[in-house]
């Protein structure tokens, strides 16, 4: 709807690609921050961080591939690139492939999913800013915040009937972008300090975005494929249920258990 965010000379600067640029620089920002409070800083973490956005670029586009093929009759490599769509879950899903594979080609052994957590929360906001001016807003609502579109603005989103002049729809991208500073701050100010198993606080995040997708999928008004749900909702359901498998095999492990200090432990005569 806003194609466009401004000009840069003689080139038009493209709304969703600078919301998207700004939210990886700031996320890198977050993601070094880290890493130099955490004394976890490493020269193999610029290859781990390349690899992750690598691994993020193929995972979108691969993840939507199958419409471009489909919608095209004579798909070509560069078409996939420039015309092709992309999916943030299947960004998600390869960045965090990229990160693991990259890890283990440049021999870093560190856990760094609690640097990424609050680096990829606060990309993830900035980035839905592009997306909230760019794409589809999502489904009805009589909800007071609704927002409603003008004949112009209407008229540039394809395939949505529901798009007319008048009709308040929900604001789902302003959705995410609230729960992922959220969870930002959440992960900040609140988690940092409390979750003391390395790496869990990126798995804990994970967790938390696929239940609020998997909700918000409800008004967002994505193509239903089965049963009432979306393709992305498909998708959420085997990795929610892997999510929740594994932190459930932690607990039972006692991962989560705190350790007791010596003064108990002598006290229990366990020393």
């Amino acid at each position: 709807m806003l194609p466009y965010l401004f000009q840069l000379g003689p080139w038009p600067v493209p709304t969703h690609g600078f919301f998207v640029l700004t939210g990886v620089f700031a996320a890198i920002v977050v993601f070094v921050y880290e890493a130099r409070r955490r004394q976890m800083l490493d020269e193999r973490l610029v290859g781990i961080i390349a690899g992750t956005l690598f691994g993020g670029a193929v995972g979108a586009k691969l993840s939507t591939l199958w419409m471009y093929v489909e919608a095209t009759p004579d798909p070509t490599l560069l078409g996939i690139i420039v015309d092709g769509g992309k999916s943030i879950l299947g960004g998600l899903a390869g960045a965090y492939l990229g990160a693991l594979l990259f890890k283990r080609i440049v021999g870093y052994r560190e856990r760094t999913g609690d640097l990424f957590a609050p680096a990829v929360a606060l990309g993830m906001a900035l980035g839905r800013i592009g997306c909230l001016l760019t794409e589809q807003i999502g489904t009805p609502t009589t909800l007071p915040w609704g927002v409603t579109l003008n004949a112009e603005l209407a008229a540039r989103i394809p395939n949505c009937s529901y798009c007319v002049p008048g009709v308040r729809l929900h604001p789902s991208f302003l959705y995410e972008i609230l729960f992922h500073l959220l969870m930002f701050a959440l992960i900040w100010w609140w988690l940092r300090p409390r979750v003391f198993v390395k790496g869990e606080l990126f798995k804990i995040y994970l967790l938390a975005y696929a239940l609020f997708r998997f909700a918000v999928e409800y008004v967002r008004g994505n193509q239903v494929v089965w049963e009432g749900l979306s393709r992305s909702q498909l998708f959420l359901i085997p990795s929610t249920i892997l999510l929740l498998l594994y932190f459930g095999r932690q607990w039972q492990r006692g991962v989560y258990r705190l350790p007791l200090p010596p003064a108990a432990v002598e006290e229990r005569g366990v020393a």
